[in-house]
C-alpha cells in the first residue's frame, strides 16, 4: 500500500467514524435502560408493584460531531428515593421515615462502560476494516 492510498483510506476512515460511533453509543444506551429495568425488577433493586416505573426509564440521544450522546434516565418522583434511599427523615407533620437504598442504576453502570468500551473498538475496526 503507497502512502497516498493509506492517506485516502484513513480519510474515508475518519469520514465514517462518527456514524460508526453514534450508532454504537446510542445501541450501548438502549442496552443500558435494558440494564437498568433488569436491575428495577426486584431485590436487590426495588420491586415490581405495577410496572409503571420500570418502563418510565427512557434514552434521549443527540447527534454531537464525530459521534452522539445519550443520555438514560426517568421523569418518574421516586427514581432517586429508589435508588439512593433517604435516613432519618420526618415530614411536615411529624410522620417518620426511613427508606433504605434499591441501586437498580449504578449496578449496571460499570456493565454500561464495559460494553461502550467494546462498541468504539468495535467502531474503529468497523471504519478500518
Amino acid at each position: 500500500m503507497t502512502p497516498d492510498e493509506m492517506a485516502d483510506r484513513l480519510e474515508d476512515a475518519a469520514d465514517n467514524l462518527g456514524d460508526a460511533i453514534a450508532r454504537r453509543v446510542v445501541h450501548t444506551a438502549e442496552l443500558g435502560r435494558g440494564m437498568i429495568r433488569a436491575n428495577a425488577t426486584g431485590r436487590p433493586g426495588p420491586n415490581v408493584i405495577t410496572g409503571k416505573y420500570r418502563s418510565s426509564w427512557e434514552v434521549v440521544g443527540r447527534a454531537i460531531p464525530h459521534g452522539a450522546q445519550c443520555t438514560i434516565g426517568t421523569n418518574a418522583p421516586q427514581g432517586r428515593r429508589l435508588e439512593y434511599g433517604f435516613w432519618d427523615m420526618t415530614d411536615s407533620i411529624g410522620r417518620h421515615f426511613y427508606q433504605p437504598p434499591y441501586p437498580h442504576v449504578g449496578p449496571a453502570v460499570p456493565r454500561m462502560e464495559a460494553v461502550l468500551h467494546e462498541q468504539i473498538l468495535g467502531a474503529v475496526e468497523e471504519v478500518l476494516g
